[in-house]
């Protein structure tokens, strides 16, 4: 990871202000409270917004509403812009947040932005939820705080140092394998309760089989008496279908008898209706032979028509004439009315192309006004000619009407005449009828005496089908009774097998339980005797080589800043534990500018630990100091150049005010505070 630049605005003492970073050591110089600090805090808000307990107000310049802060950096060749920004309302919250990786910008949620930042620096995932340590022991811890971790009590420290260096997993394992075997011995507890009926199961299985070998037993004698019982029945009701044919029978010659006495009552009224239609025709008949008709009268009247019909014909002929000549006349009118309108227009002969003489137009117009007068009087005289052309047609249509309804009235009469022969046709028709339809009666009284007789002798059969009946039912609900002894028997057999086959299924099942729990017990052993005593043992192995490491680091970066006089090693807490000519001093007894050295040389040491163990973390190149040499006498300043080239990171920053460091670096940014506003010096 390289950072490139920050812009700030309304952070802290800043109001606006953008600071580049070089590649190499730099360092921000300034006095005390000139906002070089303020430049780190800002690149860890950028980097992972605000922290769990602190506040917006220590970011938020205090006159400001709102403020942000946009760090650019470097990933493997990728160029990355975060950008954040703090609201003051009722609190002071992050408003916003973004993230631009090559040139494509995304809008998240802080949440998402601080994953997306902790998988960009490659650190581990169990880190996510944890604040920022990782960044502040590899990269920047303020000075204070290192001696902060260094005073506080052991315990506190070696489990904050597990947590930094990831391996509090293992007491976390410790702690998970003592809930698992409470759990398993729980579990154990309650597959011992269930294995503990298995072997009087076992003998309730035996019980159960002997008694359903009875039931079989049992069953097999009943399913013979309910078959003797069936064919009784069957046979009970073969009888009983037998008489009931006959009963059936006697039954269908009721109806023929019904049906026989309808037939003769039918017929009986057909020769009663028959009388009467004789008689009535016969009155008929006598009624039409007292009527006359002559032929002759109907072809008379027929000429008649045919005689007035061409008078018609003519006379319309006529008519037709006479409203030709009315129509012809009132288009001539027509035609002199355009020619009269034509001429009173004309000015100029389309002829001679000279002017008309007005007395030539008038004896004109009067010549066709004369004309048109004449002819309105021949249209009345030809109107009065068509009124009365149509009176002598409505007449002839008058008389012709009239010999069409006598044709009409003869030929009706004709009609009756020729219906007379007919009813007489009719009269004999309807005495033979008659003379069948009694022979037809006689056939069948002689029919309905017979069916009678039959009837008679099938009523005995009604007492002999009640007999059979109760006979039947008697069969029937013995038949019943012991096909409900055979359910009976059939449904305790069913349910003593279900007994046994669940039993056998629960043994089955009980001893799968029992090999679980032979397991569990084993498993349970194993993790109590086994499991957490070697993972304690990794976790003692891993933190002594760590320490081993660690202190050795310590000793080094301390001797290279304070005279060899001291001997500076970690104890199995990471105490730093320092001793001067083989006697301990207690770390309060040191001067300040030694007190700084273990600080620093703790500080430095820890980076180099956390880099080695997580190698593939983004933030291994960069290392951020904040006034690592508070305190420092002038031969421990002159130490700090052996200690920055043994470093050797790719980019390394550096807030101090000793102007002497400046000698030590390659870069150098000054501040300085006007009025209150930090700004970068040009």
């Amino acid at each position: 990871m390289k950072l490139n630049k920050i812009y700030l605005e309304n952070i802290r003492s800043y109001e606006e202000q953008e600071i580049e970073f070089p590649e190499g050591s730099t360092l921000l110089s300034g006095d005390i409270g000139s906002g070089k600090t303020s430049i780190l805090l800002a690149i860890e808000f950028a980097l992972f917004g605000l922290q769990p307990g602190q506040r917006g107000n220590s970011l938020l310049k205090n006159s400001a509403k709102e403020g942000s802060v946009k760090l650019e950096f470097e990933i493997d060749g990728r160029t990355i812009i975060i950008e954040r920004i703090l609201k003051r309302g009722k609190t002071i919250t992050q408003d916003y947040c973004a993230i631009t990786i090559d040139d494509v910008k995304k809008e998240l949620a802080v949440t998402e932005l601080k994953n997306i930042v902790l998988e960009l620096l490659n650190y581990p995932k169990e880190f996510s939820k944890k604040q920022n340590i990782l960044y502040k022991f590899t990269v920047y811890t303020p000075q204070e705080e290192m001696k902060q971790i260094i005073l506080q009590d052991s315990e506190t420290r070696i489990n904050t140092l597990r947590h930094v260096f990831g391996i509090d997993k293992y007491k976390k394992i410790i702690e998970n394998t003592s809930i698992l075997a409470s759990k398993l011995r729980e579990e154990k507890r309650v597959k011992e309760a269930l294995t503990s009926n298995i072997e009087q199961d076992k003998l309730d299985i035996i019980s159960k089989e002997n008694d359903l070998e009875g039931r079989h037993h049992n069953l097999v004698s009943v399913e013979k008496e309910l078959f003797f019982r069936q064919e009784q029945r069957k046979k009970i009701q073969d009888e009983k279908d037998e008489i009931l044919a006959k009963i059936e029978e006697k039954g269908k010659l009721h109806q023929e008898i019904e049906k026989t006495k309808i037939i003769i009552a039918n017929k009986n009224e057909s020769i009663l209706n028959n009388k009467k239609a004789i008689e009535q025709l016969k009155k008929q008949v006598s009624e039409l032979q007292q009527l006359k008709f002559d032929e002759s009268q109907i072809i008379k009247l027929q000429g008649e028509i045919n005689i007035k019909k061409k008078q018609k014909q003519e006379i319309s002929e006529q008519n037709l004439i006479v409203a030709s000549k009315i129509h012809s006349l009132e288009i001539k009118n027509q035609e002199n009315q355009a020619t009269k309108e034509k001429i009173s227009r004309i000015e100029i002969c389309p002829t001679c192309l000279q002017d008309v003489d007005p007395n030539y137009k008038a004896n004109v117009i009067n010549k066709l006004d004369y004309d048109t007068s004449e002819n309105i009087r021949k249209i009345q005289e030809l109107s009065i000619e068509k009124q009365f052309i149509y009176g002598k047609i409505k007449n002839i249509d008058n008389e012709i009407s009239k010999a069409e309804k006598n044709i009409q009235e003869l030929n009706i009469l004709k009609l009756k005449l020729y219906g007379a022969e007919e009813k007489i046709v009719r009269i004999n028709e309807l005495e033979k009828s008659n003379l069948s339809l009694e022979k037809d009666n006689l056939l069948l009284n002689s029919h309905l005496d017979v069916l009678k007789k039959d009837t008679f002798e099938l009523s005995k059969f009604d007492n002999i089908f009640k007999e059979k009946q109760v006979q039947l039912e008697n069969s029937l609900s013995k038949e019943r009774q012991t096909e409900i002894k055979v359910a009976e028997l059939k449904k305790e057999i069913d349910f003593f097998s279900r007994q046994i086959e669940e039993l056998k299924e629960k043994i089955k099942n009980t001893e799968k339980i029992r090999e679980q729990l032979n397991y569990i017990s084993g498993f349970e052993d194993w993790l109590s005797a086994k499991f957490t005593y070697l993972i304690s043992f990794i976790e003692k192995n891993v933190m002594i080589k760590l320490k081993a490491e660690f202190s050795q680091l310590f000793s080094k970066w301390f001797a290279m800043l304070v005279s060899d006089n001291f001997n500076v090693y970690l104890s199995d807490d990471f105490t730093p534990i320092i001793e001067h000519q083989d006697y301990e001093i207690d770390y309060a007894y040191l001067s300040g500018g030694e007190r700084t050295a273990i600080a620093l040389a703790y500080r430095l040491a820890l980076n180099q630990v956390i880099n080695s163990i997580l190698s593939k973390i983004k933030t291994r190149d960069l290392v951020i100091l904040d006034e690592p040499t508070d305190g420092f006498s002038e031969q421990q300043l002159d130490k700090m150049r052996d200690v920055l080239q043994e470093l050797n990171v790719a980019q390394l920053i550096i807030v101090s005010h000793e102007q002497k460091i400046e000698g030590f670096v390659e870069n150098v940014i000054r501040f300085r505070k006007d009025g209150g506003v930090s700004r970068k010096e040009i």
